[in-house]
Protein backbone atom coordinates (compact mmCIF):
# COMPACT_ATOMS: atom_id res chain seq x y z
CA UNK A 1 0.00 0.00 0.00
CA UNK A 2 1.29 3.56 -0.90
CA UNK A 3 2.66 5.54 2.29
CA UNK A 4 0.41 8.64 1.29
CA UNK A 5 -2.63 6.78 2.63
CA UNK A 6 -2.85 4.98 5.96
CA UNK A 7 -5.75 3.06 7.80
CA UNK A 8 -6.42 5.37 10.56
CA UNK A 9 -7.00 3.69 14.05
CA UNK A 10 -9.42 5.46 15.99
CA UNK A 11 -8.25 5.52 19.81
CA UNK A 12 -10.25 5.34 22.69
CA UNK A 13 -12.81 2.79 21.67
CA UNK A 14 -14.74 5.53 19.90
CA UNK A 15 -15.04 3.00 16.78
CA UNK A 16 -15.43 -0.63 16.00
CA UNK A 17 -13.96 -0.60 12.18
CA UNK A 18 -15.25 -3.51 11.11
CA UNK A 19 -18.12 -4.33 13.19
CA UNK A 20 -20.86 -7.40 12.21
CA UNK A 21 -24.17 -5.98 11.42
CA UNK A 22 -26.38 -8.16 13.83
CA UNK A 23 -30.45 -6.97 14.63
CA UNK A 24 -33.54 -8.64 14.70
CA UNK A 25 -35.21 -6.08 12.48
CA UNK A 26 -35.17 -6.01 8.25
CA UNK A 27 -37.38 -3.18 7.75
CA UNK A 28 -36.84 0.01 6.80
CA UNK A 29 -37.90 1.69 9.76
CA UNK A 30 -35.92 4.14 12.12
CA UNK A 31 -35.58 3.80 15.68
CA UNK A 32 -35.87 7.36 17.50
CA UNK A 33 -33.12 8.35 20.46
CA UNK A 34 -31.54 11.55 20.96
CA UNK A 35 -28.00 11.22 20.18
CA UNK A 36 -26.05 13.44 22.48
CA UNK A 37 -25.18 16.14 20.41
CA UNK A 38 -20.83 15.96 19.60
CA UNK A 39 -18.72 19.01 20.99
CA UNK A 40 -17.94 20.36 17.55
CA UNK A 41 -20.80 21.45 14.62
CA UNK A 42 -21.21 17.72 13.80
CA UNK A 43 -25.23 17.47 13.37
CA UNK A 44 -27.10 15.73 15.43
CA UNK A 45 -28.90 12.27 13.76
CA UNK A 46 -31.02 9.47 14.94
CA UNK A 47 -30.00 6.01 15.53
CA UNK A 48 -30.47 3.84 12.71
CA UNK A 49 -32.65 0.43 12.82
CA UNK A 50 -30.03 -2.21 11.68
CA UNK A 51 -30.79 -4.66 8.75
CA UNK A 52 -30.54 -7.87 8.48
CA UNK A 53 -29.14 -10.68 5.63
CA UNK A 54 -32.50 -12.39 4.27
CA UNK A 55 -32.58 -16.11 3.93
CA UNK A 56 -30.66 -16.60 0.14
CA UNK A 57 -27.46 -14.23 1.32
CA UNK A 58 -24.18 -16.06 1.16
CA UNK A 59 -20.98 -14.85 3.03
CA UNK A 60 -19.48 -12.36 -0.36
CA UNK A 61 -19.01 -8.87 0.85
CA UNK A 62 -20.22 -6.23 -1.11
CA UNK A 63 -17.57 -3.64 -1.09
CA UNK A 64 -18.64 0.42 -0.83
CA UNK A 65 -16.11 3.40 -0.90
CA UNK A 66 -17.30 7.26 -0.34
CA UNK A 67 -15.42 9.40 0.67
CA UNK A 68 -16.00 11.34 4.49
CA UNK A 69 -15.99 15.16 5.00
CA UNK A 70 -18.12 17.04 7.52
CA UNK A 71 -20.48 19.30 4.81
CA UNK A 72 -21.38 16.22 3.50
CA UNK A 73 -21.68 14.04 6.39
CA UNK A 74 -25.43 14.43 6.16
CA UNK A 75 -25.29 13.33 2.68
CA UNK A 76 -23.29 9.88 3.89
CA UNK A 77 -26.08 9.38 6.45
CA UNK A 78 -28.56 9.01 4.35
CA UNK A 79 -26.89 7.31 1.31
CA UNK A 80 -25.45 4.63 3.93
CA UNK A 81 -29.30 4.00 5.20
CA UNK A 82 -30.91 3.89 1.50
CA UNK A 83 -28.43 1.19 1.08
CA UNK A 84 -28.73 -0.66 3.87
CA UNK A 85 -32.79 -0.17 3.80
CA UNK A 86 -32.97 -1.78 0.18
CA UNK A 87 -30.23 -4.13 0.68
CA UNK A 88 -30.80 -8.31 0.44
CA UNK A 89 -27.79 -8.98 1.98
CA UNK A 90 -27.26 -6.24 4.11
CA UNK A 91 -24.74 -7.61 6.40
CA UNK A 92 -22.34 -8.21 3.57
CA UNK A 93 -22.15 -4.68 2.98
CA UNK A 94 -18.78 -2.99 3.65
CA UNK A 95 -18.02 0.56 3.90
CA UNK A 96 -15.02 2.00 3.29
CA UNK A 97 -14.76 5.82 4.17
CA UNK A 98 -11.55 8.06 3.13
CA UNK A 99 -10.81 11.19 5.06
CA UNK A 100 -8.65 13.70 4.93
CA UNK A 101 -8.88 15.98 8.31
CA UNK A 102 -9.00 13.98 11.01
CA UNK A 103 -12.43 14.95 12.31
CA UNK A 104 -13.37 12.07 15.19
CA UNK A 105 -16.87 13.81 16.11
CA UNK A 106 -17.52 12.76 12.43
CA UNK A 107 -16.25 9.24 12.81
CA UNK A 108 -17.81 8.69 16.14
CA UNK A 109 -21.27 9.91 14.91
CA UNK A 110 -21.03 7.28 12.10
CA UNK A 111 -20.74 4.78 14.65
CA UNK A 112 -23.79 6.11 17.06
CA UNK A 113 -25.87 6.15 14.08
CA UNK A 114 -25.40 3.33 12.88
CA UNK A 115 -24.48 1.19 15.64
CA UNK A 116 -23.82 -2.38 13.74
CA UNK A 117 -22.08 -1.21 10.76
CA UNK A 118 -19.37 -3.07 9.20
CA UNK A 119 -16.74 -0.19 8.07
CA UNK A 120 -13.35 0.81 8.25
CA UNK A 121 -11.65 4.45 7.54
CA UNK A 122 -8.73 5.32 5.44
CA UNK A 123 -6.67 8.32 5.59
CA UNK A 124 -6.18 9.96 2.32
CA UNK A 125 -3.22 12.37 1.96
CA UNK A 126 -3.71 15.56 0.26
CA UNK A 127 -0.54 16.16 -0.56
CA UNK A 128 -0.91 13.98 -3.25
CA UNK A 129 -2.66 15.95 -4.97
CA UNK A 130 -2.56 19.51 -4.31
CA UNK A 131 0.18 20.37 -6.43
CA UNK A 132 -1.91 18.55 -9.76
CA UNK A 133 -5.13 19.98 -8.88
CA UNK A 134 -6.16 23.49 -10.63
CA UNK A 135 -9.19 25.77 -10.34
CA UNK A 136 -12.43 24.05 -11.99
CA UNK A 137 -16.20 26.19 -12.76
CA UNK A 138 -16.90 25.15 -9.11
CA UNK A 139 -14.92 25.49 -5.49
CA UNK A 140 -16.67 22.00 -4.25
CA UNK A 141 -14.94 20.30 -7.06
CA UNK A 142 -11.09 21.77 -6.17
CA UNK A 143 -11.04 20.02 -3.01
CA UNK A 144 -8.11 17.24 -2.71
CA UNK A 145 -10.56 14.57 -1.06
CA UNK A 146 -12.82 15.18 -4.54
CA UNK A 147 -9.72 13.53 -6.33
CA UNK A 148 -9.58 10.17 -3.55
CA UNK A 149 -11.23 8.00 -6.02
CA UNK A 150 -8.04 7.98 -8.39
CA UNK A 151 -6.13 6.19 -5.68
CA UNK A 152 -8.76 3.78 -4.49
CA UNK A 153 -5.77 1.10 -5.67
CA UNK A 154 -3.22 2.96 -3.23
CA UNK A 155 -5.92 3.16 -0.19
CA UNK A 156 -7.70 0.08 -0.03
CA UNK A 157 -6.55 -3.27 1.40
CA UNK A 158 -5.28 -5.83 -1.28
CA UNK A 159 -7.71 -8.16 -0.22
CA UNK A 160 -10.37 -5.68 -1.73
CA UNK A 161 -10.45 -6.63 -5.07
CA UNK A 162 -13.88 -4.91 -6.74
CA UNK A 163 -15.27 -1.44 -4.86
CA UNK A 164 -18.50 0.46 -5.67
CA UNK A 165 -17.70 4.03 -5.68
CA UNK A 166 -20.45 6.38 -4.60
CA UNK A 167 -20.88 10.17 -3.92
CA UNK A 168 -22.03 11.43 -0.95
CA UNK A 169 -25.61 13.31 -2.26
CA UNK A 170 -27.12 10.33 -3.64
CA UNK A 171 -29.59 7.80 -2.50
CA UNK A 172 -30.11 3.91 -3.73
CA UNK A 173 -33.46 2.86 -4.24
CA UNK A 174 -32.50 -0.40 -5.66
CA UNK A 175 -30.81 -3.52 -4.14
CA UNK A 176 -26.78 -2.64 -4.37
CA UNK A 177 -26.23 -6.04 -4.83
CA UNK A 178 -27.70 -5.76 -8.59
CA UNK A 179 -25.01 -3.20 -9.01
CA UNK A 180 -21.96 -5.20 -7.76
CA UNK A 181 -22.96 -8.22 -9.52
CA UNK A 182 -22.46 -6.34 -13.14
CA UNK A 183 -20.27 -8.45 -15.01
CA UNK A 184 -17.29 -5.94 -16.16
CA UNK A 185 -15.96 -7.79 -19.53
CA UNK A 186 -12.72 -7.58 -18.52
CA UNK A 187 -13.19 -3.84 -18.32
CA UNK A 188 -11.51 -1.61 -15.65
CA UNK A 189 -14.43 -0.05 -14.74
CA UNK A 190 -17.89 0.08 -15.30
CA UNK A 191 -20.54 3.48 -15.26
CA UNK A 192 -23.83 4.40 -16.81
CA UNK A 193 -22.90 5.97 -20.41
CA UNK A 194 -24.18 9.00 -21.87
CA UNK A 195 -23.33 9.03 -25.11
CA UNK A 196 -26.30 11.67 -26.53
CA UNK A 197 -24.52 14.49 -24.51
CA UNK A 198 -21.96 16.51 -26.48
CA UNK A 199 -18.44 14.83 -25.45
CA UNK A 200 -16.30 17.72 -26.82
CA UNK A 201 -17.66 20.09 -24.27
CA UNK A 202 -15.88 18.89 -21.71
CA UNK A 203 -12.39 19.77 -23.16
CA UNK A 204 -11.08 23.68 -24.06
CA UNK A 205 -10.12 24.56 -27.68
CA UNK A 206 -6.66 23.97 -26.59
CA UNK A 207 -7.31 20.48 -26.38
CA UNK A 208 -8.88 19.75 -29.42
CA UNK A 209 -6.13 21.93 -31.21
CA UNK A 210 -3.73 19.72 -30.33
CA UNK A 211 -3.22 16.55 -32.84
CA UNK A 212 -1.74 14.60 -30.69
CA UNK A 213 -3.84 15.09 -28.03
CA UNK A 214 -6.80 14.90 -30.49
CA UNK A 215 -5.94 11.24 -31.11
CA UNK A 216 -6.51 10.06 -27.81
CA UNK A 217 -10.16 8.59 -28.84
CA UNK A 218 -8.65 7.24 -31.50
CA UNK A 219 -10.73 4.08 -32.49
CA UNK A 220 -13.18 4.72 -29.69
CA UNK A 221 -16.24 5.52 -29.12
CA UNK A 222 -15.75 8.18 -26.15
CA UNK A 223 -18.93 9.04 -23.65
CA UNK A 224 -19.84 10.88 -20.92
CA UNK A 225 -19.87 9.07 -17.79
CA UNK A 226 -20.28 10.52 -14.04
CA UNK A 227 -17.63 9.11 -11.79
CA UNK A 228 -19.67 9.65 -8.69
CA UNK A 229 -20.72 6.03 -9.17
CA UNK A 230 -18.73 3.47 -10.51
CA UNK A 231 -17.85 -0.06 -10.39
CA UNK A 232 -13.98 -0.29 -10.35
CA UNK A 233 -11.92 -3.46 -10.75
CA UNK A 234 -9.40 -2.42 -8.39
CA UNK A 235 -6.97 -5.24 -9.43
CA UNK A 236 -6.83 -4.38 -12.77
CA UNK A 237 -6.24 -0.82 -11.97
CA UNK A 238 -3.63 -1.28 -9.83
CA UNK A 239 -1.90 -3.98 -12.82
CA UNK A 240 -2.86 -1.38 -15.72
CA UNK A 241 -0.74 1.79 -14.00
CA UNK A 242 -4.27 3.72 -14.10
CA UNK A 243 -3.18 6.44 -11.15
CA UNK A 244 -0.33 7.12 -13.07
CA UNK A 245 -2.51 7.69 -16.40
CA UNK A 246 -4.97 10.16 -14.75
CA UNK A 247 -2.51 11.95 -13.24
CA UNK A 248 -0.82 12.51 -16.65
CA UNK A 249 -3.42 14.31 -17.60
CA UNK A 250 -3.95 16.58 -14.23
CA UNK A 251 0.17 17.38 -15.14
CA UNK A 252 -0.88 18.59 -18.62
CA UNK A 253 -3.75 20.10 -16.92
CA UNK A 254 -1.99 22.19 -14.68
CA UNK A 255 0.09 23.62 -17.92
CA UNK A 256 -2.27 24.00 -20.51
CA UNK A 257 -6.11 24.66 -19.05
CA UNK A 258 -7.30 21.53 -21.71
CA UNK A 259 -10.68 20.74 -19.75
CA UNK A 260 -12.78 23.35 -17.03
CA UNK A 261 -14.14 20.88 -14.57
CA UNK A 262 -12.62 19.27 -11.92
CA UNK A 263 -11.66 15.10 -11.39
CA UNK A 264 -13.80 13.89 -14.17
CA UNK A 265 -12.06 14.88 -17.19
CA UNK A 266 -9.01 13.00 -16.74
CA UNK A 267 -11.32 9.93 -15.68
CA UNK A 268 -12.89 10.67 -18.99
CA UNK A 269 -9.26 10.85 -20.91
CA UNK A 270 -8.00 7.70 -19.94
CA UNK A 271 -11.05 5.90 -19.95
CA UNK A 272 -13.84 6.95 -22.07
CA UNK A 273 -14.69 4.55 -24.55
CA UNK A 274 -13.61 1.69 -22.75
CA UNK A 275 -15.63 0.74 -20.04
CA UNK A 276 -18.52 -1.72 -19.42
CA UNK A 277 -21.97 -0.03 -19.88
CA UNK A 278 -24.20 0.19 -16.98
CA UNK A 279 -28.11 0.48 -17.14
CA UNK A 280 -28.80 4.49 -16.56
CA UNK A 281 -31.06 3.38 -14.05
CA UNK A 282 -28.22 3.47 -11.95
CA UNK A 283 -27.02 6.85 -12.14
CA UNK A 284 -30.03 9.45 -12.62
CA UNK A 285 -27.69 12.10 -12.16
CA UNK A 286 -27.95 16.20 -12.42
CA UNK A 287 -30.65 16.42 -10.00
CA UNK A 288 -28.69 19.33 -7.97
CA UNK A 289 -29.16 21.52 -11.12
CA UNK A 290 -27.16 23.37 -13.28
CA UNK A 291 -23.73 24.78 -12.02
CA UNK A 292 -24.45 28.26 -12.30
CA UNK A 293 -28.29 28.92 -10.94
CA UNK A 294 -29.05 25.45 -9.48
CA UNK A 295 -32.26 25.38 -11.12
CA UNK A 296 -34.48 22.22 -10.17
CA UNK A 297 -34.49 19.55 -12.90
CA UNK A 298 -37.05 17.09 -13.37
CA UNK A 299 -36.32 13.19 -13.19
CA UNK A 300 -35.76 11.79 -16.44
CA UNK A 301 -37.96 8.73 -17.67
CA UNK A 302 -37.76 4.95 -17.05
CA UNK A 303 -36.98 2.70 -14.12
CA UNK A 304 -34.56 4.36 -11.65
CA UNK A 305 -32.20 2.58 -8.79
CA UNK A 306 -30.23 5.29 -7.94
CA UNK A 307 -30.97 9.46 -7.48
CA UNK A 308 -28.15 11.12 -7.79
CA UNK A 309 -28.18 15.33 -6.69
CA UNK A 310 -24.76 16.00 -8.56
CA UNK A 311 -24.68 19.92 -9.61
CA UNK A 312 -24.65 22.79 -7.29
CA UNK A 313 -28.06 22.19 -5.22
CA UNK A 314 -27.99 19.39 -2.32
CA UNK A 315 -31.61 18.62 -1.18
CA UNK A 316 -30.62 19.21 2.72
CA UNK A 317 -29.65 22.46 1.74
CA UNK A 318 -32.84 23.02 -0.31
CA UNK A 319 -34.97 21.49 2.47
CA UNK A 320 -33.61 23.52 5.26
CA UNK A 321 -34.17 26.67 3.41
CA UNK A 322 -37.80 25.47 3.19
CA UNK A 323 -36.87 25.87 -1.04
CA UNK A 324 -36.45 22.51 -2.14
CA UNK A 325 -37.17 20.93 -5.74
CA UNK A 326 -39.91 18.17 -6.03
CA UNK A 327 -37.00 15.78 -6.51
CA UNK A 328 -35.28 16.72 -3.30
CA UNK A 329 -38.81 15.35 -1.36
CA UNK A 330 -37.76 11.74 -2.71
CA UNK A 331 -34.40 12.04 -0.55
CA UNK A 332 -36.32 13.54 2.68
CA UNK A 333 -37.52 9.98 4.10
CA UNK A 334 -33.54 8.87 3.98
CA UNK A 335 -32.55 12.03 6.06
CA UNK A 336 -31.56 10.86 9.76
CA UNK A 337 -30.66 14.56 10.81
CA UNK A 338 -32.63 16.18 13.48
CA UNK A 339 -32.05 19.91 14.68
CA UNK A 340 -31.76 20.13 18.51
CA UNK A 341 -34.99 22.54 17.96
CA UNK A 342 -36.87 19.37 16.71
CA UNK A 343 -35.95 17.42 18.92
CA UNK A 344 -37.40 19.75 21.99
CA UNK A 345 -40.67 20.19 19.80
CA UNK A 346 -41.10 16.70 19.54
Amino acid sequence: MASCCTTLHILLGLLSLSSAVTSSSLSGGIRLGLIRKPSSDVPIFREASAFRNGDLCNAERIHITMTLDANYLRGTMAAVLSILQHSTCPENVEFHFLWVRFEPDVFSSIKSTFPYLNFKIYRFDSSRVRGKISKSIRQALDQPLNYARIYLADILPLDVRRVIYLDSDLVVVDDILKLWEVDLQEKVLAAPEYCHANFTKYFTDIFWSNLEWGRTFDGKKPCYFNTGVMVVDVDKWRQGGYTQKVEDWMVVQKQRRIYELGSLPPFLLVLAGDIKAVDHRWNQHGLGGDNIEGKCRNLHPGPISLLHWSGKGKPWLRLDSRKPCSVDRLWAPYDLYRSSMHFLEG
